[in-house]
């Protein structure tokens, strides 16, 4: 049972606030900014998706800079919650094409008018994006598609000229093309997030892929889609795999440790040919999501080398090594680098002749940041790095670019 619903911008600003039962005094909004922006319990960096106050339970995602959020006084489970938040910001991003804070101000009526349908009195109804259609009657106002941030995770290692357009994927299901017409469109993203850990002369020493298949469909009709997988695909770990993945070309089957799939994906033939049969609804979502922890060969090396300069003083040298084909190019990478929490200030110098790179130390997080928007096929440059810390101590650190 839900009391309130409502999106915060990242100054705190309301720009969606609904209240469903009166049960939870007013401020709420305030005080959930004021908590979440000055946390320090626990000595968290950030607050958790679920904490309360007074007898309040807050519960938020963070969704494209924004938070969205809603509140309880009684116990319910937050995985629902957290669940149903997601789907409201999908399906938001469905009807409107773009989700940021210019687009719900935009079309705060449409927004208004979705709310009304997915909760009733604080009880979730529907979030099926096909489903709502019949009870959406405002048009969206598009924002303009120039203004937009680039695509991203699935941008990172897109080559040249095969980029996706900035308006493919910024489409609302309800919107028409000039002149009344609509394009039977389909879209399908693969997006992994690679987390590896690396010993310090640079072996791996664990490594792990989650990953989805993500699909947006502009198909009108219901017509039913044919993915086909790799047909060695194997499934759990006691899977055999019969070519050696490991290969720099990636070739090979493939083992993962679990999957599991959309509700209109039906899997009557998959066991036989690795081939999922649907009819994909209309809006954005995940066909599959799986988990991969066998051996691969990750798209960056890191190898550190931390040395004492002095009693107060350090030295860390962090190298990162492209290692995928020269005909790939990678943007927008940002290397990270936490420091001891009594680091007081960083300074950085740059090698003569890097382009493109930017260093910055944010004390709030007490990380190092060091970002190159170009791709990685050079001779490596060298950040430098000087930070002190509390009381009189000092590190010196220096990076160096991925090199290929």
């Amino acid at each position: 049972m839900i009391s309130q619903f409502f999106v915060l911008s990242q100054r705190g600003d309301h720009i969606v606030f609904r209240d469903y039962r009166g049960e939870v005094p007013k401020g709420s909004a305030e005080i959930f900014f004021r908590k979440v922006k000055f946390w320090n319990e626990d000595e968290a960096e950030e607050a958790p998706p679920v904490f309360n106050i007074d007898g309040v339970n807050y519960v938020h995602v963070k969704v494209a800079g924004l938070f969205f959020v809603v509140t309880t006084m009684v116990n319910i489970s937050p995985s629902l919650l957290l669940e149903l938040l997601q789907r409201i910001a999908r399906v938001t991003k469905d009807y409107l094409g773009v989700l940021n804070e210019d687009s719900l101000r935009k079309n705060f009526i449409l927004v208004y008018e979705l709310l009304d349908e997915v909760i009733d009195f604080g009880y979730p109804q529907t979030t099926s994006t096909e489903a709502l259609k019949s009870y959406i009657f405002n048009e969206p106002i598009m924002v303009d598609a120039g203004r937009l941030p680039p695509l991203g995770p699935a941008a990172m290692f897109m080559q040249g000229t095969k980029r996706m357009p900035g308006t493919a994927v910024t489409k609302s299901v309800v919107a028409n093309e000039p002149g009344g017409k609509k394009r039977e469109e389909i879209f399908v993203d693969i997006i992994e997030k690679i987390s590896v850990t690396f010993s310090s002369s640079g072996y791996i020493l664990t490594s792990e892929i989650d990953g989805t298949i993500q699909m947006k469909s502009y198909l009108s009709g219901n017509p039913e889609i044919r993915l086909a997988l790799n047909e060695d695909l194997g499934i759990g770990k006691n899977s055999s795999s019969t070519h050696d993945y490991r290969s720099s070309s990636g070739g090979g089957s493939v083992v993962l440790d679990d999957c599991n799939f959309h509700e209109s994906v039906q899997l009557d033939s998959f066991d036989i040919d690795r081939t999922l049969h649907l009819i994909p609804p209309d809006g954005e979502f995940p066909v599959m999501n799986y988990r991969m922890t066998q051996e691969f060969k990750p798209p960056f090396r890191v190898t550190a080398l931390i040395e004492e300069a002095g009693p107060s003083r350090a030295e860390v040298l962090l190298k990162i090594r492209a290692d995928f084909p020269a005909n790939v190019t990678a943007n927008t990478i940002t290397v990270q680098m936490p420091v001891p929490s009594y680091t007081m200030r960083a300074s950085f110098e740059l090698e003569a002749g890097a382009v493109g790179q930017t260093t910055d130390f944010k004390e709030g997080t007490r990380r190092l940041e060091w970002n190159l928007k170009k791709r990685l096929l050079v001779v490596p440059s060298i950040p430098f790095v000087q930070s002190s810390h509390f009381p009189r101590r000092h590190m010196e650190t220096s990076q160096k670019k991925p090199d290929q």
